[in-house]
């Protein structure tokens, strides 16, 4: 494999990509070029905030190609067009044959959440400690234990017996929260997603986990949860303040995350008319909330 290796300006960057693409190149990604230097700009805003800027002032564009000919040949291609007048040529260079699938694995180790309770890639070994083990791999739907945000459900659900509980996790992604309540004693549990590759991953994981559940859209959910879950984003939790709150029971607890630390008040307001939210646990900037329903 050879890899072109080109420095294009933010307004030329689309039109490059494209070229790449008619070209034949095998994958074309596109990074910062002043990254880890004081030239760096942010491109992603926080959630719920708009990104900084459209693009990065200079990008660095890397097309693959099966061979060294054909990497010259589309820099050569590329050279007579006038969009490229105010790019260049950084190098083509040799990419060494890898295994993929086994690099893409090592990057993705067990997560603990609590000396006792892990969530385990299928292809390590739980760790001797744990006694309650997840096996979930990185997949299309949101939710593998590394955030910050589903670490702190996770530790909430471990810290309770919910033995015989009905529990709705909405927004399930991968099914990650619905299946550590079945873990955790639960036995009655939907698992709702708008997204239907979300549910088909949890009906896979679940299957996995062995840890029976009910998945599918949100008109799935039905009556009142011991235990309603929501870890999505502060603005559609806002929207589904009375959705949510609907359906847990009397005596009954919401748990919410996705929520920024800065935006709990915002959160306290919209909930308040229903139930009396507090924050139960904050990590990294992000923030869990809680409540239970008198």
């Amino acid at each position: 494999m050879f890899e072109l290796k080109l420095l294009v300006p933010q307004q030329h960057v689309e039109t490059v990509s494209d070229a790449l693409e008619a070209l034949d190149a095998l994958s074309v990604s596109v990074e910062d070029a002043d990254a880890h230097t004081d030239a760096e700009q942010a491109l992603f805003g926080e959630p719920d905030m708009p990104a900084p800027e459209p693009g990065w002032n200079r990008s660095r564009i890397n097309a693959l190609f099966t061979t060294q000919a054909a990497a010259s040949e589309a820099a050569q291609l590329l050279e007579l067009q006038d969009f490229f007048a105010t790019c260049s040529v950084a190098a083509i260079v040799t990419v060494a044959d890898q295994d993929w699938v086994r690099l893409t694995q090592s990057q993705f180790e067990p997560v603990e959440i609590t000396p006792s309770f892990w969530i385990v890639p299928t292809w390590h070994e739980p760790p001797q400690a744990a006694k309650i083990a997840l096996r979930l791999d990185p997949g299309l739907a949101f939710g593998t234990g590394t955030h910050p945000t589903t670490r702190m459900c996770l530790r909430w659900i471990a810290q309770r017996d919910l033995s015989g509980h009905r529990v709705l996790d909405y927004g399930c992604g991968s099914g990650i929260l619905a299946m550590a309540a079945s873990k955790f004693g639960a036995t009655n549990i939907d698992a709702v997603d708008i997204d239907d590759a979300a549910v088909q991953a949890t009906v896979a994981n679940a299957s996995v986990n062995n840890t029976p559940l009910q998945a599918g859209l949100p008109d799935k959910a039905s009556g009142e949860y011991a235990v309603v879950l929501a870890n999505i984003l502060a603005t559609p939790l806002k929207v589904l303040a009375p959705l949510l709150c609907a359906h847990v029971q009397a005596g009954g607890a919401l748990v919410l995350a996705g929520i920024l630390s800065r935006q709990t008040d915002e959160l306290k307001a919209a909930y308040a008319p229903y139930m009396q939210l507090e924050v139960l646990d904050e990590q990294e900037g992000w923030a869990l909330m809680g409540a239970h329903k008198h």
